[in-house]
């Protein structure tokens, strides 16, 4: 090698710092100086060639006997620089057996270093042996700032599987803080992991009796009565903390979109509106009273929060012109969704660059649409199963059936277990009537995901409704049925499926829980029929009537009356 002599001098130098450098040399932040009284080390021989075998070996990523190399290294020179050297380099590699001999000898050796302290404890956390860690904990957090060391906590015990061990381990550490609220904190989310749900509630208590205005602990307080009790108590809680705090922005924010969550839209907006006045350059609540008004489908309302929330310099500007685009293509102002589509940018990209193929579709330009779609350069399958299902929809809109079923037949080409597809394959080819198509890629799907309820019911509903197979469509749908009991359009499959097999008690009782749960036009055509034949023809008309209320041009109630009531 023709620069051996300068490789060999620079690892020398390197060697030297390494063993006999002052000790400020590459110590952590906040550490506290380290004693000057390691001795020097000398280069001999054996020292040389462990180093130069660990950089060499880490050089060309052999990592594990990089750290095996440090190890014996630290191990011969006792100098705390290279023990501490050697831990990183063991945890770089995984070798966590390592890491831990490495860690405890640098912490020996430098036994006042935070640093060595938190990484022997996480690593003895790591390999289960809490009580061995109690000491370096302690002292890890009495070294540093212990409100700081006990938010940590959470993360530390993450992987850990004895939950109760650590909730017990972190409320011993806590007990020696009792004013500190962090310590309560870390108390309450330790006991939360473990199961403990009283217990953590009690800590969060008191950590708002030591620091009332906390919001982070409110919300944590929150999310546990949600879990524990129901959405409502989450929300009568936070409100009633709204009360005695109404400057309390984070649990305003999080209280209104508890309500959006909970269909409570009006509530949900009067308290957006709270957060609009009292932060009015904020672009937050804006965008959040934005997407309420237009769940409310309240547009105009919607379009004005928006297009505020833009003004004022909203992050995710790509999110508020999707919602625009949204708001102009309900109004079928095919012109202004297209335009807001095409400016969206960020994580909604895509999905706007999808609604710019279906709204040149709703704009009758079918040619165009799909041209756009099929240029699309989608990233993955995902993507993929995206642009196929929007073309196959401005396909199916126009009655192309065939065409529709091309394209997914097309897509199946390059992911053929895509249950999506094979799902979506399947209810095309029912419309061309190619039920032997239907039933291969459904029972595909049920033979890839066994527990997929809808693949059942698919399946079982196209038997019941276009064969004589009615005891196995019969079985099917009960398959379904057990792994969703209470899935509507599940109980409709099998209310048809008893109808046609004249087993119309049942058939009625099936169909009237399946109209209770989702008063859908189609279900309502279903328990329409089977009253009639039952003779109770008036019931069968407020049914129908009622479905027709919901959508007026739904083509099964249209054909259903027109065969049964003219």
């Amino acid at each position: 090698m023709p620069n051996r002599a300068i490789f060999l001098t620079l690892l020398v130098v390197s060697l030297s710092a390494c063993a006999q450098s002052p000790a400020t040399g590459g110590q952590a932040a906040g550490t506290p100086p380290r004693s000057p009284a390691t001795p020097p080390v000398s280069l001999t021989p054996q020292i040389m060639y462990e180093f130069l075998l660990g950089e060499i070996a880490g050089q060309r990523g052999d990592l594990k006997l990089a750290a095996e190399a440090y190890t014996n290294l630290a191990s011969r020179t006792r100098d705390a620089r290279v023990a501490r050297r050697a831990t990183e380099i063991a945890l770089y590699a995984r070798q966590s057996k390592l890491a831990l001999r490495n860690a405890q000898l640098w912490q020996n050796l430098e036994p006042e270093s935070i640093k060595a302290q938190q990484t022997l404890a996480s690593l003895l956390v790591g390999a289960g042996r809490l009580t061995e860690a109690r000491p370096y904990l302690a002292s890890w957090i009495r070294a540093g700032k212990p409100e700081q060391a006990f938010m940590q906590l959470h993360s530390l015990f993450a992987r850990q599987g004895d939950r109760a061990a650590v909730a017990g381990l972190v409320a011993d550490l806590a007990a020696a803080y009792p004013a500190l609220p962090e310590a309560r904190y870390a108390v309450a989310q330790s006991a939360w992991q473990a199961g403990q749900g009283l217990n953590a509630l009690n800590a969060l208590d008191e950590v708002l009796r030591l620091r009332p205005d906390w919001e982070q602990a409110v919300l944590f307080r929150a999310q546990i009565l949600q879990q524990k009790e129901g959405e409502d108590a989450a929300i009568l809680y936070m409100r009633s903390y709204l009360k005695e705090h109404p400057q309390a922005r984070e649990v305003r924010m999080a209280y209104a979109k508890q309500l959006a969550r909970a269909g409570r839209l009006e509530e949900s907006r009067q308290a957006f509106e709270v957060l609009v006045q009292d932060t009015p350059d904020d672009p937050e609540p804006h965008f959040a009273l934005g997407l309420v008004a237009m769940q409310a489908n309240d547009l105009d309302a919607a379009q004005a929060s928006f297009l505020k929330a833009l003004d004022l310099g909203y992050e995710d500007k790509g999110a508020a012109q999707y919602s625009l685009g949204q708001i102009a293509e309900a109004r079928k102002d095919y012109d202004e969704a297209l335009r807001r589509y095409k400016d969206v940018t960020g994580s909604q990209s895509f999905e706007a660059q999808l609604r710019v193929g279906l709204v040149l579709g709703k704009a009758g330009h079918l040619r165009e649409a799909r041209d756009w779609l099929t240029g699309l350069t989608p990233s993955g399958e995902a993507q993929v199963v995206r642009v196929a299902q929007a073309e196959a929809e401005l396909l199916r809109d126009v009655k192309r059936h065939a065409e529709a079923f091309d394209v997914f037949d097309r897509a199946l080409k390059h992911y053929p277990d895509n249950l999506e597809l094979l799902y979506d394959r399947a209810m095309a080819a029912e419309k061309l009537n190619r039920l032997d198509v239907l039933e291969r890629d459904l029972r595909r799907m049920i033979q890839l995901k066994p527990d997929y309820a809808h693949a059942y019911n698919a399946l079982g509903y196209t038997l019941a409704d276009r064969t004589s197979r009615l005891d196995e469509a019969i079985d099917l749908l009960q398959k379904a049925l057990n792994l969703a009991p209470e899935d509507p359009f599940i109980l409709d499959s099998m209310g048809w499926a008893l109808f046609k097999a004249k087993r119309y008690p049942e058939a009625v009782e099936y169909l009237r829980r399946a109209y209770a749960g989702r008063s859908d036009p189609e279900i309502a055509a279903h328990l329409g029929e089977v009253l009639w034949v039952k003779g109770e023809r008036e019931e069968a008309r407020r049914v129908w009537q009622g479905g027709l209320k919901a959508d007026p041009h739904n083509e099964s109630l249209h054909e259903t009356l027109s065969r049964l009531a003219p």
